[in-house]
This record gives structure tokens, C-alpha cells and sequence, in this order.
């Protein structure tokens, strides 16, 4: 009797083990790649014939910044190299691939196929979203159209107890402002595990419970040679070692424990984003909110009663003004950044899909379209039935407005277009991400002037503000912290000061009398900019005070109000004359693409989670 319990025993020994056995795996743990850089395709070539000669790896992850600016080129060329893999292999975007993207993200789509993943090895499941930021500089941000499908796979596990990894470039923080919608999806689930990228530095983590593991970047830096990680999961625990290629050296330094952690019995309160503003301005009233499955990329047009607006799903699309029922819709074949412009009957806007489209404001019908060699991220603007509208293909157009019929093309931009260009004294200007800025002929196209900021750095271009001109004067800001005052006639330099006091960005925008630049600094402070002085010399301050702040967004002044957007979803109101803050309101924790006033005491605010909300408020 003993001896059969003793062989069943050795049995369920046996099995159990085979189990344990059959869940122990490997993987190589690749990140920040940032092919485009200096040594960067070498490094991860050395990384992908290490990981070939290591028959135990049974799959790769590579965790975003898989290019240094997003380019076409640098993705054909990543894909190339990692196409030389023996063994499956998942990719996501980071922020470098998605916020200065020349495609506005869709090039990675086309090239790897898809901007998340999802798959089943040894009983876990690995999941994997985009990060953002997607083309408008601030804090990371999980696509809407991601969570959407976070929560069909999520949704859709035939067994719901399995235990889940999950992948994202950024820390599962507030360095993402999304960073609880993933968390709180994940934790209706067995997850055990986050793995993540973006500091280039092998770390560990503790989110809200979940142990998170950081990678090395794959790029040798100081080093002699770059390297990556690899994992094994074996007896419930994963452990992380680095590995070296050529030196062939491989550093065990962290394990992280894998288990169900039961968070639905969890009463833990973690950080959340605060709404509590919106009870001390109650004078302001939500009347309508619209949420959309994908994000909103972009500002709002409003005429005849419509708000017109734009996705990443490629929609544009119109709704009730008083409802913010959707009216009609139309469908590209690319995602949309681009602001459109309305004139007459005559709806404008650019596509990731290498078009622009002319709709009928009436019925949402194709009017006409135009062709470009590449994406089109930029917004138009429309003077005397003429479109102009700048592309990632090296060209800006003038088209007609009623046929779309070239007017002329300018050809020679050194870089791609993503703002809304400016209109002055018979010139247009605009910027572009490689460190130039132009003036042309509006009437012919005809380069007036080029003037480049001089960096080594095409991330300091002044590409994304929406420049401003009053009294011959041309005003830009930049991401390297410079204000810049040019002669808009010629392009010469009268003045150009970055202060330690004031660190503007690229978010800005004109008085109504034109004496003003108003600028918003990275502390979250406003001023305003004097268009006369001889020197950036602040001649108006605001009260108010927002956390530090990256958002783009221009500011915009309507009868006596200054409309200013941040990157966390708060809508401000600041009065001119004094400076003090008529309100705030809190929409969302994401972008403000934009602040529309449409008629007295109302206002349209679209942000990049796919909010377009309708604020109503009461003056005291």
C-alpha cells in the first residue's frame, strides 16, 4: 500500500515538475535602440548576431525609441536589422519614434506591422502598448485607440487567472499621463510583471504593487560596446542578466518575483490626478463631452453651427455645437494631426495618408483631394480661396480652394512641416524639424528668406510653434529655450535671448493690440513678451502658475481673455488687463490640443485622449 502511494506521490512529483519545466523560458530583453544615432545600427547589429548564437532564447522583445527621429529611413533601416533575427521577435514605439515622426506614427505601423502586440509563451501572456507622446511635445500618453485595444485582449483571455507581463517604454507613472488607465486595466488581471525602457539605465521599480523592470539601452554610450538583457522565467521568479556582445560577458542584477498579487482585495489608495480645481471655479460649466475611441491630435474648427475635428483613426468629422452629437463623418487612410481650416462650404485637412482632403462642410463628400509624397501632419490655413499647407515631403503648397489645383509648390524645405503656418504682409512663414525657418512669396512661393537656428541638435528646431508678427517684426520660441525676434522682411536677427528667468518652449501667441507675446514658460508660468523693446523684455505678468509644463499648444486671446492650454488637461482663463485667473478647468490628465472660444462666455477644449468637451461659464 505504502510503495503505490508512494509511486503516486513520485506521479504528481513527476508532472508537477514537467509542468515547472515546460513554463521555464528565456528571452532577450532589447530597448532604445535609437537607430539614426552614432553607433547605433552597428550596436544593434552585434545585439542581434549575439542573440542569434544563443539557441536558449526562445523570442525577443525590444521595448521603443527604436529610432532616434522617427524618420522612414531610420525605421527601414532598424527593420532591416532586426529582420536578420533567427527567432520571433515584438517591437514597440517610444517617444522618439512617435514624437518628431516625419509620418505621425503611421510609418511604424506600416513598417512592423502593427504599434502594439500581444502573445502567449509558457502560460503567460505578453502585452504591449505605444507610450507616446505622438507628435505634440509633453509627458508620455497611451493612445486612446491602445486602451481600447488593451481592453479587448484583456477582455477576451480564455483564461482570465493566466499571469500577464506587460510592456511599455515608459515607467508606469506620472511620467505617463495616462499611466493609471493601463494600471488600473491590468490589475483586473493576473499581472505579475512590467517591463520597460526609456532611461537607458537597468533599474528596478515598484508600481503601485507590480514589480517593473527597466532596460539598458541597447546604444554603448561612454562604452566600448552597447548591450541588452536577457530574462529568465523559472520556479516563479524572473531573473535579469546583462549581456554583452563580443565581450560575451553576461551580469545577473536583479529577479523580481512572480505571483498573483490579488489586487481586487487590495484597499491601497495610490496617487490619482485631481479634479478638485473644478469645485473652486463652479461658475464653469460642463454642457457637453465627447469621448472618442482614438485620439485627438489636434485643435477644432467651428462654422454653421458645427465643430469640425480630427483623429488618429483618420476621421474628420462634425458635431452639434449645442450637443456634441456627431453629424457626419469621413474616413482617411492615415492618422490625422492636422487643425482644418473651414472657408464657405470648404472643409481642409492633411492626412498621414500622403493627402489633403477638401470636404463639404454640408455633407462631409469629397470635393477634391491632393496628392504628396509623403504624409501631410501640418494644419492649412485659407486666404482669398487659396489653401496653404505645408508636408513632410519636402514641400510646401498653395492650392485653389475650390479644385485643389496647384497654385504653386515650393520644394526645396529642408525638413517636414507640423504647425500652422503664418500669414504677414503679403509672406508666409513657417518652421520645419531641421532647424530652418521660411519666408516666402505668397503670391509666387518664392523663397524671401531662410534662417536657421544654428543647432547641432534638430530637436531644438523651431518647428512646432505657430509663429506671431506685429509692427515688421517675426517672433518664434524653440525647444532650446530661445525667444527669437527676426525682421520679417529680410530674416535678420534683432534680437535673440534665452533668460534663465523665463524658459519658454513653443508655446505662444499675440495680444489682441499686438503689444504683447504671450509665452508660457516650462515652470508653468505666463508673461508677456513687449513687441517693441529692443531685448526680451517682459512687460506683463500673470498669476498664474501651473506645474511644469512642455505643452506646444498656442495661447489665444478673445475679448479681453487669455485662453491658455497645459499638458496635464487643464483650460485656463486669465484677464489681460490684470493678469489674475478668471478660471481653470480640469477636462482630463492629458494634452490640450487646443482652446476654442466660439461665441460669448463658451468654449471648445479638445485634448489628446480623445476628450472634446464644451465649457460654459458666468463671469463674476
Amino acid at each position: 500500500m505504502n510503495s503505490i502511494k508512494n509511486i503516486g506521490l513520485l506521479v504528481i512529483f513527476i508532472v508537477i515538475a514537467g509542468i515547472a519545466k515546460a513554463q521555464s523560458f528565456k528571452f532577450g530583453f532589447v530597448t532604445d535602440t535609437h537607430i539614426g544615432s552614432v553607433n547605433a545600427a552597428e550596436d544593434l547589429c552585434r545585439t542581434v548576431q549575439d542573440i542569434n548564437a544563443d539557441t536558449s532564447l526562445r523570442f525577443v522583445v525590444i521595448t521603443g525609441d527604436i529610432t532616434e527621429f522617427g524618420s522612414d529611413n531610420e525605421l527601414q533601416l532598424a527593420k532591416q536589422i532586426l529582420d536578420s533575427l533567427n527567432k520571433k521577435w515584438y517591437v514597440i514605439p517610444g517617444n522618439h519614434d512617435g514624437n518628431w515622426s516625419e509620418s505621425g506614427g503611421n510609418s511604424f505601423r506600416k513598417v512592423f506591422g502593427a504599434e502594439t502586440f500581444s502573445f502567449i509563451y509558457g502560460g503567460y501572456l505578453f502585452v504591449a502598448t505605444n507610450s507616446g507622446p505622438n507628435m505634440r511635445m509633453g509627458p508620455g500618453q497611451v493612445p486612446r485607440e491602445n486602451l481600447v485595444w488593451l481592453d479587448s485582449v484583456l477582455n477576451n483571455m480564455k483564461k482570465p487567472d493566466m499571469p500577464v507581463i506587460y510592456l511599455n517604454h515608459y515607467p508606469q507613472d506620472s511620467s505617463l499621463n495616462n499611466w493609471y488607465e493601463a494600471i488600473d486595466r491590468l490589475k483586473k488581471r493576473n499581472i505579475q510583471l512590467i517591463l520597460l525602457g526609456h532611461g537607458h539605465a537597468n533599474r528596478s521599480f515598484n508600481f503601485e504593487g507590480i514589480q517593473g523592470v527597466m532596460g539598458r539601452s541597447n546604444l554603448r554610450a561612454k562604452d566600448s560596446i552597447g548591450g541588452y538583457n536577457i530574462v529568465t522565467i523559472q520556479n516563479n521568479l524572473a531573473t535579469f542578466e546583462e549581456r554583452k556582445p563580443i565581450l560575451k560577458t553576461q551580469r545577473k542584477w536583479t529577479e523580481a518575483p512572480l505571483f498573483d498579487h490579488h489586487f481586487e482585495k487590495d484597499t491601497t489608495r495610490y496617487p490619482r490626478p485631481s479634479y478638485a480645481i473644478n469645485q473652486k471655479y463652479l461658475f464653469v460649466k460642463k454642457v457637453w463631452e465627447y469621448q472618442d475611441q482614438s485620439d485627438i491630435g489636434a485643435g477644432t474648427a467651428y462654422a454653421h453651427k458645427l465643430v469640425i475635428a480630427t483623429n488618429t483613426n483618420g476621421d474628420i468629422f462634425t458635431m452639434n455645437i449645442r450637443t456634441g452629437k456627431r453629424k457626419w463623418s469621413f474616413h482617411a487612410d492615415g492618422k490625422i494631426y492636422s487643425t482644418p481650416a473651414v472657408a464657405g462650404n470648404y472643409v481642409i485637412a492633411g492626412s498621414t495618408d500622403n493627402h489633403i482632403y477638401c470636404l463639404s462642410l454640408k455633407t462631409g463628400k469629397v470635393i477634391w483631394k491632393a496628392t504628396a509624397q509623403k504624409p501631410v501632419l501640418a494644419s492649412p490655413v485659407i486666404k482669398n480661396d487659396i489653401v496653404y499647407i505645408g508636408g513632410s515631403d519636402n514641400h510646401f503648397r498653395a492650392l485653389y480652394l475650390k479644385n485643389g489645383n496647384k497654385v504653386w509648390d515650393f520644394d526645396r524645405v529642408n525638413g517636414f512641416v507640423v504647425t500652422r503656418p503664418l500669414i504677414y504682409e503679403g509672406k508666409i512663414y513657417f518652421g520645419c524639424w531641421n532647424n530652418d525657418f521660411y519666408a516666402l512669396d505668397l503670391a509666387s512661393g518664392n523663397l524671401v528668406w531662410k534662417w536657421n537656428n544654428k543647432s547641432a541638435n534638430r530637436m531644438f528646431s523651431p518647428a512646432a510653434c505657430v509663429p506671431v508678427a506685429t509692427q515688421g517684426r517675426l517672433f518664434i520660441v524653440a525647444p532650446d529655450r530661445y525667444m527669437t525676434s527676426l525682421d520679417a522682411a529680410n530674416g535678420n536677427v534683432i534680437w535673440r535671448k534665452q533668460r534663465p528667468d523665463v524658459h519658454v518652449r513653443e508655446s505662444m501667441g499675440l495680444s489682441s493690440d499686438s503689444t504683447m507675446v504671450y509665452v508660457k514658460t516650462m515652470e508653468g508660468q505666463l508673461y508677456g513678451i513687449s513687441t517693441t523693446a529692443d531685448s526680451m523684455s517682459v512687460s506683463w505678468k500673470s498669476s498664474l502658475q501651473l506645474p511644469y509644463e512642455l505643452n506646444p499648444t498656442a495661447i489665444i486671446e478673445h475679448k479681453g481673455i487669455v485662453y491658455v492650454p497645459s499638458h496635464s488637461g487643464m483650460a485656463c482663463a486669465v484677464d489681460r488687463r490684470s493678469g489674475k485667473v478668471l478660471w481653470e478647468h480640469k477636462i482630463s490628465n492629458c494634452l490640450v490640443n487646443m482652446i476654442m472660444p466660439f461665441k460669448k462666455n463658451q468654449v471648445i477644449v479638445s485634448s489628446m485622449d480623445g476628450k472634446i468637451t464644451c465649457l460654459k461659464y458666468s463671469p463674476k
